[in-house]
């Protein structure tokens, strides 16, 4: 995997950067409030979003590429249609860390410094939220929701997975702050970045450690991992510039991607292609298979 592309955001420190559901565009965030979308192959800018108070800390693409959810500080959750770059709806009640759709894209899930994840019904006029889930004791750190379970990782060390079938919770203590959680595309499995410079490979169902992943350096910031699109290869950030590559099966090291001196705390791998996209200090890079001419 080799770097493609180098975009210089000018957003201030980029916050988080995400593919869009089918992969052809990139989301970044910026501590100048905004919100980008880009095509990351060519790096043209296509839209920049603006109404937020404060640094946008992260955003989610609907399942039909139409919407965008974001978040931050300035105590908003915001949803934007994509086309017109319009202001839909302005969610206000607590500093948000992170935010996801649901699989129709009909609820918005955002998780808290306060320790909570609010739920908002984006086809109703309400601007109050549906639901608040109010059981981790610290900062929700991270969000991700299947078709019906919500897996919510919290600096409170535990992931709790919600079946929103059966109305349950699940509750797996980590032993250190999650900062990043991941389900693989069968369901089984969670990857499972803490604050004690590992990721974890857990099963979802019984709670036990499968593989664990280490080399790479985090203790003091939320920083993601993440699998390939076939869920053969591990991805994760580091505090020493660095994307660390392993074998998700052996638990091998396979590579760095060297980004210098900077923190490397927001990456996303594409849905189907050989595609990686990492976020450091001011700039985003696109990542993959060379070019061929």
């Amino acid at each position: 995997m080799k770097k493609i592309i180098t975009l210089d955001c000018k957003q201030g420190a980029v916050r988080s950067a995400r593919f869009n559901v089918d992969g052809n565009f990139s989301l970044t965030c910026g501590s100048d409030k905004s919100l980008k979308l880009w095509n990351p192959i060519t790096s043209t800018l296509l839209k920049t979003y603006s109404g937020h108070g404060y640094e946008v800390l992260d955003a989610q693409s609907s399942c039909d590429n139409t919407n965008i959810c974001s978040c931050g500080l300035d105590k908003t959750v915001i949803y934007w249609d994509v086309a017109s770059g319009k202001v839909l709806r302005k969610y206000r009640g607590h500093a948000v860390n992170c935010v996801s759709f649901n699989e129709q894209s009909t609820l918005i899930l955002s998780g808290s410094i306060d320790g909570t994840v609010q739920i908002w019904d984006v086809k109703s006029r309400r601007m109050e939220p549906v639901q608040v889930l109010n059981e981790a004791k610290d900062s929700v750190t991270t969000i991700q929701v299947s078709d019906h379970e919500i897996l919510v990782g919290s600096a409170d060390c535990t992931i709790r997975r919600y079946d929103l079938r059966v109305g349950s919770m699940v509750v797996d203590c980590i032993g250190q702050p999650v900062t990043c959680v991941h389900l693989s595309k069968d369901g089984q499995s969670m990857l499972v970045s803490s604050l004690d410079s590992s990721v974890k490979l857990i099963d979802k169902e019984t709670g036990e450690m499968l593989n664990e992943y280490t080399g790479h350096k985090n203790d003091n910031y939320k920083i993601d991992s993440c699998l390939s699109a076939d869920d053969t290869k591990v991805f994760s950030g580091s505090e020493d510039g660095k994307v660390y590559i392993w074998d998700l099966v052996e638990a091998k090291f396979l590579d760095t991607l060297d980004h210098g001196s900077s923190v490397v705390h927001s990456l996303a791998h594409h849905p189907s292609k050989n595609t990686l996209i990492t976020a450091a200090a001011d700039k985003v890079y696109v990542w993959g298979d060379p070019i061929v001419e």
